[in-house]
């Protein structure tokens, strides 16, 4: 926004000055996270700018790390890219299998976190329901305890179950680190929630089930969508709870990583961030996306 022309000298020295100390702040939050894209193009095998990097010549820059993601654990990496080399990368590449793994835990828990998430933010926000604020400090706990806690309580509580370096297990604690993010997002998408349509809709003869996927649903689907990235992304990023309940054949990305910093430090590390990054940014455009829509929806400018 434009200073205003009646804006006194020292009003505009401040007008300035807060933009320098914003972008200064938002330099400081964003250049650790830019500066590892072009070094995961490095041709050499060091965390560092080279001479040739910075001098911009063509040789010091590779995609040899990338390449390393998709060969790293192969039998046969040498032959001739074929459709037999694929299903060799597909079958035995370490990043591919963390990267599945991810994925499918991540899947799951995304599902599990969405649909507990929902019931509990629709059945919070009835005005008529009891220590409301109580189940809500309990349900978002999660968020607030230190992940550390978290995974030794999990970790205690599983081995005593047998959950204990399984797949359901896993699911099952990324939901319950997933369901606030759903909670809130759902509970914030109802704030703006008119009531009376449900009313409406019993008063002319509909069921419950008809009212919620017909009346309810289509107006709070953006929230449960966000909710549900935002558990997404909680799932794949955590590493934490990974290496206290997962077993060896159980690797995600984030613990590979972990693996990776802590045994043999190498530029793949770097390419797998810079990947992360993007896919971050997509969902997080989506969420964005899905907010605007939301606010339209009930009637409200987009921010």
């Amino acid at each position: 926004m434009a200073v205003p022309a009646y804006a006194s000298p020292l009003e505009r020295t401040w007008h300035y000055a807060y933009l320098v100390i914003c972008g200064l702040i938002f330099f400081f939050l964003i250049a650790p996270i830019v500066v590892i894209i072009p070094l995961s193009f490095n041709a050499e095998p060091y965390f560092t700018f080279t001479e040739k990097m910075l001098a911009f010549d063509p040789s010091g820059y590779s995609m040899r790390w990338y390449d390393l993601l998709l060969t790293f654990g192969m039998q046969e990496p040498q032959v001739e890219r074929g459709w037999s080399w694929w299903m060799d990368a597909w079958q035995h590449s370490t990043w591919i299998d963390v990267a599945k793994n991810s994925v499918i835990i991540g899947f799951f828990s995304t599902i599990l976190a969405t649909v507990l998430g929902t019931l509990a933010a629709l059945g919070l926000s009835r005005p008529e329901m009891p220590f409301r604020r109580a189940i809500m400090a309990v349900l978002i706990s999660p968020m607030i305890v230190p992940i550390i806690i978290t995974a030794t309580g999990l970790f205690f509580f599983y081995s005593k179950t047998g959950l204990a370096h399984s797949y359901p297990g896993i699911i099952m604690a990324h939901a319950t680190l997933g369901i606030p993010f759903v909670i809130i997002t759902v509970t914030a998408t109802l704030v703006g929630f008119d009531h009376s349509l449900t009313r409406a809709a019993q008063n002319l003869g509909a069921d419950p089930r008809t009212t919620f996927f017909k009346i309810v649903m289509p107006l709070i689907l953006p929230g449960v969508v966000s909710g549900a990235l935002f558990a997404f992304v909680t799932s794949f990023d955590e590493v934490v709870v990974v290496l206290f309940v997962a077993g060896y054949d159980q690797q995600t990305i984030p613990r590979q990583m972990w693996n990776g910093i802590r045994e043999q430090i190498s530029p793949a590390i770097l390419a797998v961030a810079t990947i992360l990054v993007f896919v971050s940014i997509a969902l997080l455009t989506t969420v964005e996306l899905l907010r605007r829509r939301s606010e339209r929806l009930r009637g409200m400018s987009p921010g």
